[in-house]
């Protein structure tokens, strides 16, 4: 299965309503930015990075994956997965100017696309070969009805719909103020019941003092996960966080590698791991987090940077991952979208990855490649 093409896409995909925001973006379109690989016997993988529609940054992707990477791939077997990875992520003039950032988005791209072309040669839906299915069912959990920028009524509104709608997980956003975003988990909780599981997430925002004075209040609500407290990089305030409250820690989503988890690890700062592959070069990487997570007894819930289409064949595979992030906007983008029913993913059936796009998607949402 030797390659003989790799070509990058952009596109931006409209987010729900106009715009959403949480404590430190605001957005209106969510970038699609990827890499079509096509072999010499006629088939195609499919694999993005997920991005906040920057023109300008999504060009600079799709110039790294057209310019640094497909020139290594070119004439290589795509079954080499392993392999290929580490010949991008371990190329030394990479390593001199990357290793996180555009380099490993870029690589994301392609690792997905491999992946997605290995499941299509075998013939079977990427969870089958990725070890097969261990669970039953994914548990999703809504995040689209829990924007900061929704007001207070329609955030209350829209939670309310989730659960009747079947979703047993919402998650909301943090990091307003202190005060204010106590009123709306109160709100919330007290709208969905006790049954429900409610997750935070603050993006950043806030310092270590914040968010001390925020979990004080927030405990007596029964959070799930307190996602992003703080500035990501900051291990040594998450484990200080961690030992002082009953709120669970989330992170992830902002790390590149393995070995940036593996500090959070060693310094017991994390709870709930949350790697995404769009970030961390591929699923490759991201199985090696997952692995170490479980050798820890840590669960995983995936980042969604993909908006689940990978992610969901990794949960139905992998022991560690019991629950995946819900946000619809670019689903219906995909020959194989990522469903959910009463509460839970639909298990995929098509060979691949779920990351084909659809004509329509592609002669609607593409932008220009610089």
């Amino acid at each position: 299965m030797k390659i003989k093409s790799v070509e990058p896409f952009i596109l931006h995909v409209p987010v729900t309503g106009s715009q959403i925001a949480d404590s430190t973006h605001t957005i209106t379109h969510w970038g699609v930015v990827g890499a079509r690989i096509d072999t010499e016997d006629g088939l195609s993988g499919f694999g993005f990075t997920g991005t906040h529609a920057h023109l300008p940054g999504d060009q600079l992707i799709t110039r790294c994956i057209a310019t640094c990477h497909a020139p290594l791939l070119q004439g290589e077997d795509a079954n080499d997965v392993q392999r290929l990875w580490l010949k991008l992520a371990r190329n030394p003039a990479l390593q001199w100017i990357g290793r996180a950032g555009i380099t490993t988005l870029a690589q994301a791209a392609i690792d997905v696309a491999l992946w997605d072309l290995k499941a299509k040669a075998a013939k079977v839906p990427l969870w089958k070969l990725l070890g097969g299915q261990v669970r039953e069912k994914v548990r999703a959990y809504n995040t689209d009805i829990g924007w900061l920028s929704i007001a207070d009524d329609k955030l209350v509104e829209g939670a309310r719909r989730a659960v009747q709608e079947g979703f047993t997980g919402i998650k909301i956003k943090v990091g307003s103020t202190v005060e204010r975003d106590l009123r709306r988990l109160e709100a919330v909780r007290k709208a969905i019941g006790p049954d429900v599981t409610l997750a935070l997430d603050g993006n950043g925002k806030w310092d270590l003092a914040t968010c001390l004075r925020f979990c004080r209040g927030a405990e007596p609500f029964d959070v799930y996960w307190f996602e992003e407290p703080l500035w990501y990089d900051d291990v040594r305030s998450h484990a200080q966080l961690a030992r002082a409250t009953r709120i669970p820690v989330a992170l992830g989503e902002q790390l590149y590698t393995q070995d940036a988890f593996g500090e959070f690890f060693h310094q017991g700062a994390i709870h709930w791991v949350q790697p995404d592959v769009t970030r961390m070069g591929g699923l490759t990487e991201v199985l090696r987090v997952c692995e170490t997570a479980h050798s820890h007894r840590l669960p995983v819930a995936p980042h969604a940077g993909d908006m689940s289409q990978v992610h969901v064949h990794l949960s139905y595979a992998h022991p560690a991952v019991g629950v995946l992030e819900y946000i619809p906007w670019i689903k219906d983008c995909f020959s194989d979208p990522a469903e959910v029913a009463d509460g839970f993913f639909r298990l995929p059936q098509e060979p691949g990855a779920g990351t084909t796009p659809t004509g329509e998607a592609l002669q609607r949402f593409s932008k220009p490649i610089a």
